[in-house]
């Protein structure tokens, strides 16, 4: 039968989970069905932990973000060169950490085509984990967040292993489950230079007994045909990715001609419901932003409730520079701006919850949206 969908709520927050949403059954999908607890409420995850006040991917982003209250966070993973899967947004690591900064690593310096576009910078698919360790995080975008550089240099590059096992300890602290979305960054570039990130995450779902319909993990690609095979291959849900603009990697590399906007098309969004869970659009699909301010809602959110897909877009952020124009409360782009406006008018629009990099902002915006 068709995967089932729905909300767990865990002390008072509700957190995505597999549940009996109704549905017509499709022969050929798995059943990563689960028992329903709680009500239908927009969950919010922590996008790359806290980052909006912490460095991302982080111990300390994602121990925030649990504490703020989100009971999920986000974990993008890249493979190191002896295949330990770690927690950074690309695989390019002179942006977030400190390795400009060892003269041991500056023959690491390359350039690289990661699908389709070229970098120039240090790589953790070159480096050993026991090298990487000896790095530290440093804030990706101090222009915009300056006070988060106050943590640059404290803290490590973190493995998912050891992510999990924060997320166990402070599951077991704060009394209520708590879970990750891992995020499989750039699959057909792993996959073509032989260090592919799908089986060890498999092997590390399995190593943790992650890998049965009721674990608190949701994987997440912006690429297709990966998740097409972990669907036969994990019993967790999927979610899959979607941008504004142009194509899955794996489509590219192979010919494919469709783009992310076919995949959002309503026969898309049918053949994304055989073997995902989620559908993870970037927010411009889901309310497009028009002369500098929000416009009116797409029928994206509908068509993916009908073909039986919760829509969690992403990123939502406090600062003007990601805002609406007419949200934001100042020329200076690091300032707050109206953040709260522009998350009720996606949850006016009917979205099952979004990816936030300060929690506790979606969270208060949650509140006040069901309050009403």
């Amino acid at each position: 039968m068709r995967k089932r969908l729905g909300v767990l709520a865990l002390s008072g927050l509700a957190v995505l989970s597999v549940t009996g949403l109704a549905g017509a059954a499709e022969p050929g999908a798995r059943d990563v069905s689960a028992s329903a607890k709680g009500h239908d409420g927009p969950v919010i995850v922590g996008h790359r932990g806290a980052p909006g006040y912490r460095p991302e991917h982080t111990l300390a982003s994602y121990e925030l973000a649990y504490r703020q209250g989100v009971d999920w966070v986000d974990v993008d993973l890249v493979p190191t060169k002896d295949g330990q899967l770690v927690a950074r947004h690309e695989n390019e690591i002179g942006g977030t950490t400190d390795v400009a900064k060892h003269p041991e690593f500056a023959g690491r310096k390359t350039t690289k085509v990661i699908d389709g576009t070229s970098f120039t910078g240090w790589f953790t698919e070159d480096f050993t984990l026991a090298e990487l360790k000896t790095l530290r995080a440093t804030e990706r975008i101090p222009q915009l967040r300056p006070n988060n550089k106050i943590y640059d240099g404290r803290y490590q590059i973190a493995t998912y292993q050891e992510v999990l096992d924060l997320t166990r300890r402070l599951g077991r602290e704060l009394r209520r489950e708590l879970g990750t979305y891992p995020e499989i960054k750039h699959s057909t570039y792993f996959s073509s230079i032989k260090n592919p990130t799908e089986p060890k995450l498999v092997e590390l779902l399995k190593r943790n007994g992650l890998n049965h319909p009721k674990a608190p993990v949701i994987i997440q690609s912006f690429e297709v045909s990966n998740l097409i095979e972990l669907s036969r291959q994990v019993r967790v849900p999927l979610l899959q990715l979607t941008s504004a603009s142009g194509a899955p990697a794996d489509f590219v590399a192979k010919g494919d001609p469709r783009t992310y906007a076919d995949l959002v098309t309503p026969a898309g969004l049918k053949e994304i419901s055989k073997y995902a869970d989620y559908l993870g659009p970037e927010k411009a699909q889901v309310i497009p932003v028009v002369n500098g301010a929000l416009g009116q809602p797409t029928k994206l959110v509908a068509d993916a409730h009908k073909a039986g897909l919760k829509v969690g877009p992403y990123t939502f952020r406090n600062e003007n520079n990601f805002l609406p124009q007419n949200l934001r409360s100042s020329a200076n782009l690091a300032e707050y701006g109206n953040a709260f406006a522009e998350q009720e008018a996606f949850l006016k629009a009917g979205v099952d919850g979004y990816f936030a990099d300060h929690p506790d902002t979606a969270l208060e915006a949650v509140k006040a949206f069901e309050g009403r």
